[in-house]
């Protein structure tokens, strides 16, 4: 397995011993991992913050948002944390000024590709983008607004999905699937025309696999699912259920 090479494509992987442990150098404090771990897993493990956004603990990896980019020593390309696996001897810069200048750029176009207005948004104060901007420093966007005109899908009884406040981080199709069995989500078309949709785009309120559970509301990162009736104040979001619920799926399948 050379350098660059990614959990991404390669999850049923044969040659990686969980067991053997590694040492490394991550911001120039030495670390040690397991030959199956991930550089977003060892930092978290040693006190290293790496802003991520389509991660989320207790869901499959998708490397999607790109914001948990580092910088290792003789690679030319930047790496997704989330899904590059810890080397023996690698040397890993998480705040460089490169990684980050690069993060600031992408948080930016996340930014200006739909339509997110936080004065008016149901999560406001509860949005895991909201929160990187802050963190990042993110004053203002150097990038032209696109301005999409994507619709409200309020069909539902009891929840609606906003596309223009989506990031494509595709955690609710990843939770309806791997967590809740039902696979309602799911993702139509490419690139910036791309957009989640549930039951082969109809709509939510008549999609017959979804079982109303809500998770994929609780695992949004942004305004896109909400639930109704709740205010702002409300909108904060449980996630605890995730790592419980896999550690339980794993034990049946043993």
């Amino acid at each position: 397995m050379t350098p660059t090479e990614t959990l991404t494509g390669k999850r049923h992987r044969t040659d990686v011993n969980p067991m053997r442990v590694l040492t490394l150098k991550m911001d120039g404090q030495d670390v040690s991992a397991r030959e199956d771990e991930t550089l977003l897993t060892v930092a978290r493990q040693n006190g290293i913050r790496i802003p991520t956004l389509c991660h989320l603990n207790g869901l499959s990896e998708r490397g999607a948002c790109r914001l948990c980019i580092v910088e290792i020593k003789g690679q030319a390309r930047l790496a997704a944390a989330c899904v590059t696996l810890a080397r023996q001897d690698m040397e890993v810069s998480t705040r460089s000024p490169r990684v980050l200048e690069f993060r600031r750029r992408i948080l930016e176009l996340i930014f200006s590709e739909r339509n997110h207005i936080c004065a008016v948004c149901v999560s406001n104060g509860h949005c895991d983008l909201q929160d990187l901007a802050v963190e990042l420093g993110m004053t203002h966007v150097r990038y032209e607004y696109m301005y999409p005109r994507h619709e409200v899908d309020a069909s539902h009884p009891r929840f609606s999905v906003d596309h223009n406040r989506c990031v494509l981080c595709l955690r609710c199709v990843r939770v309806c699937d791997e967590v809740e069995g039902a696979h309602t989500w799911d993702i139509m078309r490419r690139g910036i025309a791309a957009r989640v949709i549930t039951d082969m785009n109809q709509p939510w309120g008549t999609a017959a696999s979804c079982t109303g559970c809500g998770k994929c509301v609780e695992v949004c990162p942004t305004g896109a699912l909400s639930e109704k009736g709740r205010s702002v104040a409300e909108m904060k979001k449980g996630r605890e259920f995730l790592p419980y619920l896999q550690m339980m799926r794993r034990d049946e399948l043993h």
